[in-house]
C-alpha cells in the first residue's frame, strides 16, 4: 500500500500559527498582510479540515484549546525550520555571496588582510564579514563561521584550519630584555579576559615558576596584541593572530616555547551549504591559505618543556 501524505492548507496553518503566537486575528493579519476576516476564515476552514476546535472564541480575546496548544507547540518549530530551509535554498541561487561569521580579532588580524588574494582569484565572489564568531551563537543567515574549539558542534560540519598555539610576544625593544624566563617577572604581563588560562598554561609548559598575572586586562586578543606592539607589556600571543606581526617585525616571540592552547580554528558550516558554488570557492581558498600559513613543525617545535639559562 502506498502511503499518501495528507497535509492541511499551508495558508490555514500559517494563519493559525500566527494568531496563536500573537494572541489575536488582528495581530496575525498585520503580520501576514491580510485582513482579520481572512485570518478568521482560514483558521475556521483549518478547524473543519482537522475536525477539532483550535481556539475558544470570546468577545474580546482568543484562547487556545488543548488541541490548539498542542498544534501550536509543534507547528512553530516546523515553520521556523521551513523558513530556514527556504533561505538556504534561495542562497544557493545567490552563488556569489558568502557571509562569514568570525570574531573581530580573527577578522582584522588574519582574514581581512588576505581577502585581496581571494578577490584576485574569484573577482565575482562577494564576501560579507559578520563579526561575532565564537562569542555569539551561529546565525542562520551566515554561510559559514570561523570558530575556536575542539571541532565538535552538533548539527554542523567543521574542518580544521590550524592549531591555536601560544607563545609570549612583545615589541622589539622590550623583547631584548627577555633573555630568560625570570625576566618576565619584571615586566607587565597583559591579560585577555576570556582566556585567563593562557599564561598559566604556557608558564607550566615552559617549566617556569608561577607568576602573578596582574597587568591590564583586555576583552579581546587583538587589543592585548596592539598594546604589546605599543610597548605596554608582554602579551600572550596566539596563532595565527601573531604571524603577520612577527613577519613584519612589529612583534617578537623571544622564547622558543610554543604551547598548544588545547583548541583549534575551524571552518564551520551546515551540511546544506556545501553545495553552494560561492561557499565551495571560499572553502577551497581558505583551506589552501590556512595550510600555507601554519608554520612547519621545525619552526613551531611543539615544545612542552624547556630548560632555561640560570
Amino acid at each position: 500500500m502506498v502511503w499518501v501524505r495528507r497535509l492541511p492548507s499551508l495558508n490555514g496553518v500559517k494563519a493559525f500559527e500566527a494568531a496563536a503566537r500573537a494572541g489575536s486575528f488582528a495581530a496575525a493579519a498585520e503580520e501576514l498582510h491580510v485582513t482579520p476576516a481572512a485570518v478568521s476564515r482560514l483558521v475556521r476552514l483549518l478547524e473543519l479540515r482537522l475536525g477539532v476546535g483550535l481556539f475558544a472564541r470570546h468577545a474580546n480575546r482568543l484562547t487556545l484549546t488543548a488541541a490548539g496548544e498542542a498544534y501550536r507547540v509543534g507547528l512553530t518549530p516546523l515553520l521556523d525550520g521551513l523558513a530556514r530551509l527556504t533561505e538556504q535554498v534561495v542562497a544557493m541561487g545567490q552563488r556569489n555571496v558568502v557571509t562569514v561569521g568570525v570574531g573581530p580579532t580573527f577578522a582584522i588580524r588574519w582574514l581581512i588582510p588576505r581577502l585581496a588574494d581571494l578577490q584576485s582569484r574569484a573577482p565575482e565572489l562577494e564576501v560579507r564579514i559578520a563579526t561575532g564568531g565564537a562569542m555569539v551563537p551561529f546565525e542562520e543567515d551566515w554561510t559559514c563561521g570561523i570558530r575556536l574549539g575542539n571541532g565538535a558542534w552538533p548539527g554542523f560540519e567543521a574542518v580544521k584550519l590550524f592549531d591555536a598555539d601560544l607563545t609570549p610576544v612583545a615589541a622589539p625593544t622590550l623583547a631584548r630584555r627577555l633573555d630568560r624566563r625570570d625576566a618576565l617577572r619584571a615586566e607587565t604581563l597583559l591579560r585577555v579576559a576570556h582566556a585567563p588560562e593562557d599564561w598559566p598554561r604556557w608558564l607550566a609548559a615552559a617549566g617556569a615558576r608561577p607568576i602573578r598575572i596582574a597587568g591590564p586586562e583586555f576583552a579581546y586578543y587583538g587589543q592585548a596584541l596592539q598594546a604589546a606592539i605599543d610597548g605596554l607589556g608582554v602579551a600572550m600571543g596566539i596563532r595565527p593572530y601573531i604571524d603577520d606581526d612577527i613577519a613584519a617585525g612589529r612583534l617578537v616571540a623571544p622564547f622558543a616555547v610554543t604551547v598548544p592552547k588545547g583548541a583549534g580554528w575551524y571552518l564551520v558550516h551546515r551540511a546544506a551549504r556545501a553545495a553552494e558554488p560561492g561557499f565551495a570557492a571560499f572553502r577551497g581558498w581558505i583551506l589552501e591559505t590556512a595550510n600555507g600559513t601554519v608554520a612547519p613543525p621545525a619552526e613551531k617545535g611543539m615544545i612542552t618543556r624547556m630548560v632555561w639559562p640560570a
